[in-house]
């Protein structure tokens, strides 16, 4: 099998070599920028799966990849990181990837996954796409509706109600009802103490 991989991380390019090489029915070519990837796509013979990391020069993320898929024909193209999210690895399997695979994975599985999906099957471990993303609660946005969210953050970025109006795209008396239902809700007599109170509350 013959793989083209694209990851700007020397450690973990030349590890992936190696361990792919030792199976003995891989043959590797890699490479440290999504350019010279798509060089080699254009110029060699098509290859079994083309690997590309997320996040290497050149490679503007999911462009890159449509990118490669268009540019060798169809050929197959995974993608490779350790910062995407679930969202974004949903997304490149929609727009036709052959898989993603995280770069926490163990070696030995990150080798089981590269084979599987040279061998023609779409692969996304199962545990990363089910895992629910927690989001942190904090009491006091528990307290407050979007709206009223929205309001606290322009005060505590220094903003004037007809600021955060133009912002929002909504009239300025209708920041000010808000205002005036934040502060109740806060505890608080003015937009000072609201902005005191959003940042120690480490909300934005």
């Amino acid at each position: 099998m013959k793989i083209l991989i694209a990851d700007d991380h020397d450690l973990l390019r030349d590890m992936l070599v190696q361990f792919l090489e030792k199976e003995g029915s891989f043959q590797t070519v890699a490479v440290g920028t999504f350019d010279e990837a798509a060089e080699r796509i254009e110029k060699d013979d098509p290859y079994d799966l083309v690997l590309l990391d997320y996040n290497m020069p050149g490679m503007n993320g999911l462009d890159g990849l449509k990118a490669a898929i268009a540019l060798g024909g169809g050929q197959r193209v995974a993608l490779i990181s350790g910062e995407a999210t679930k969202q974004i690895a949903e997304v490149a399997l929609k727009a036709g990837a052959a898989g993603f695979v995280p770069k926490s994975l163990p070696a030995k599985s990150l080798v089981n996954a590269i084979k599987f999906m040279a061998m023609g099957e779409q692969y996304a471990p199962i545990d990363f796409m089910t895992a629910v993303e927690q989001t942190p609660t904090n009491p006091l946005a528990d307290k407050l509706t979007e709206r009223e969210l929205q309001m606290l953050k322009g005060l505590t970025e220094g903003k004037s109600n007809k600021e955060i109006a133009r912002d929002l795209e909504i009239r300025e008396p209708t920041v000010k009802l808000h205002m005036k239902t934040l502060y109740r809700k806060v505890g608080v007599a003015n937009r000072t103490q609201a902005a005191l109170i959003g940042r120690e509350a480490n909300l934005f």
